[in-house]
């Protein structure tokens, strides 16, 4: 263990230095402490992104109710966003987040952690492709875009059990602060909305929204910073519509 981090229990344990801590009580003290921040840091690493996704792989499949209680309403706001109009007519958007986490829980064995943002850009990209599939449906008209959903809900009622039960239909509906965030995102200017769904949904530094939106990171940073100004504005009224 780090010199630093033994100075600091004992600083814990009897108020004074490491070299200084040589009473048999004080080191056990030590020893107290040093146990509890080792517990505590296999837990936070149980719990965090990269510790819930290597769970998962092993088998243990509570792991990934934890995953999507952690990304589901950020997931949500995105796919809602995502979305066209025309398409959410036909399809609800719960449905869809469903179909991403179900495509997430078959193909997590193919997912690698890379960065604390980096799950929440794969479940990004997968809601794409599931967005674009089911606006390829409903275009050719072969079949309504709800037949695409392989799980039971709202829109596809003979499907299977889902694979989270808090899922189908209760995402959007059972959440009314959801609901109010998706209101006062809808009042501010589609630049200020994009860059905030970018940032603090999607997770984007700034130098990767400026290489998406193909402006400087200066700009990036401006706009960014007047949207959330703008935001908190409208938290602060207490916006209700």
């Amino acid at each position: 263990m780090h010199l630093d981090s033994l100075q600091t229990m004992a600083n814990l344990a009897c108020r004074t230095s490491w070299d200084a801590c040589l009473a048999p009580g004080c080191v056990d003290r030590v020893l107290e402490i040093a146990k509890e921040m080792v517990g505590r840091g296999k837990m936070e690493s149980a719990t965090s992104t990269f510790g819930l996704v290597e769970r998962f792989k092993r088998g243990e499949t509570e792991a990934f109710t934890l995953i999507f209680r952690k990304y589901r309403r950020r997931l949500a706001v995105l796919v809602h966003y995502k979305m066209s109009p025309e398409l959410r007519v036909v399809i609800d958007a719960e449905d869809i987040l469903q179909e991403v986490f179900l495509t997430a829980a078959q193909d997590m064995g193919n997912f690698t952690y890379q960065s604390p943002g980096s799950l929440m850009a794969w479940l990004s990209r997968i809601s794409d492709h599931v967005i674009v599939d089911a606006a390829r449906y409903q275009r050719r008209g072969k079949r309504h875009a709800e037949n695409m959903l392989r799980f039971r809900s709202r829109s596809n009622p003979a499907g299977p059990d889902p694979v989270h039960s808090e899922t189908p239909s209760r995402v959007f509906a059972r959440e009314e602060g959801l609901q109010i965030l998706l209101k006062k995102l809808d009042v501010l200017p589609a630049e200020y909305r994009e860059m905030i769904l970018m940032a603090k949904f999607e997770g984007l530094t700034t130098k990767e929204i400026s290489e998406r939106v193909k402006k400087s990171r200066e700009s990036v940073a401006l706009t960014l910073h007047r949207a959330l100004k703008r935001f908190r504005e409208l938290e602060a009224a207490g916006l209700k519509q």
